[in-house]
């Protein structure tokens, strides 16, 4: 049933709303083959998806994502989610995580959703494990924690079934070297539904189209960066290390798109083996020394200046200098590190 979808991609034409939705529901059909599912991403990548079609590939898996039971209370706050698509290869540490935490730490509301490592050593889940933050809470218990203490992880795995059925598809792009649209959807399928997101991708020309994704997802503030790393490649982050594109929209004004240095900033001298990770203990650590303020060379720069972005997102402060400063202080006053013993507890 798939292959007359193939052929229409083959033939560089897109598809419809309903046919993303019958593609959806194939793709999470066990008795389709996963040799089928690898053809029909491989030509809808090679077609190149449409911000449309992302969105209504968005949609149709969030139809069969499991819901958290956030309470009207919860929802009625501006709900963020610091995240990236991963894929730069460049393996720094837990920037967004970490910056996350902060804006917990200064009273955001953050429901974190993610993975384990896919494309990097360390993933979301990885260094949050690492810290002791229960990542498998029951969709119930999650919900708690958000309302409770400002920040729940979501595990991509236990709000998302229908992966099950989509993963040996996604193995065998994978062993080819395709990629395919689910290296965009990821932090597009958050299972509850942020208002507000800061974004990260690893090409500047997806910042763009990924923001106007973000829009018609009713996302009601979003951010969507790529940082340069001059010589080197470009971070699923916003950089201190280079250029910033970045793609915004708020409620209150329009949609704009920007490339940027962070000069504004007291950034100190960096290269990217300052901002580079290990494996989830080592980075765990790193993070840790973030928030308890003992590290504070060039690592601490980039999740100030992500955590920045981030609180701006959310409302919590009227610039990004503002929401440097809060980062700071939240980290120097002791809050950052007490929200994650709160969390490890």
């Amino acid at each position: 049933m798939l292959e007359k979808l193939i052929q229409q991609l083959a033939a560089a034409q897109p598809l419809g709303d309903e046919q993303i939705r019958f593609a959806v529901e194939q793709l999470a059909d066990e008795k389709v083959s996963s040799r089928v599912k690898a053809d029909f991403l491989t030509t809808f990548s090679k077609k190149g998806e449409t911000p449309e079609e992302i969105a209504a590939f968005a949609r149709a898996l969030r139809d069969k994502s499991i819901a958290p039971p956030l309470d009207a209370e919860t929802r009625s706050r501006e709900i963020l989610d610091v995240v990236g698509t991963g894929g730069d290869r460049l393996g720094t540490i837990n920037i967004s995580t970490a910056a996350a935490l902060i804006c917990a730490a200064a009273g955001v509301t953050v429901a974190k959703h993610g993975n384990r490592a896919v494309t990097s050593q360390t993933g979301s889940a990885d260094v949050l494990e690492a810290l002791g933050i229960k990542i498998d809470l029951s969709p119930a218990a999650a919900a708690r924690s958000l309302r409770e203490r400002n920040f729940a992880f979501f595990f991509a795995p236990n709000y998302h079934p229908a992966f099950k059925h989509i993963a040996p598809a996604r193995k065998l792009c994978a062993e080819q070297g395709q990629r395919t649209i689910f290296n965009l959807l990821g932090p597009l399928l958050n299972p509850a539904c942020p208002s507000a997101m800061l974004m990260g991708v690893p090409r500047t020309e997806l910042c763009e189209p990924l923001a106007h994704v973000l829009q018609s997802l009713a996302v009601r503030r979003g951010m969507v960066v790529c940082g340069k790393v001059s010589g080197v490649g470009f971070l699923d982050e916003l950089s201190t290390l280079g250029e910033n594109t970045i793609a915004e929209f708020y409620q209150e004004r329009g949609f704009t798109v920007s490339t940027t240095l962070p000069e504004q900033f007291p950034l100190q001298p960096a290269t990217l083996a300052d901002l580079l990770g290990g494996d989830k203990i080592a980075n765990a650590k790193i993070v840790r020394e973030i928030l308890s303020g003992q590290e504070r060379g060039p690592k601490r720069d980039a999740v100030l200046l992500n955590a920045a972005a981030a609180l701006f997102v959310a409302s919590k402060t009227k610039s990004l200098a503002e929401g440097w400063d809060l980062a700071g202080t939240t980290i120097d006053g002791g809050q950052a590190a007490a929200k994650l013993a709160e969390l490890a507890n």
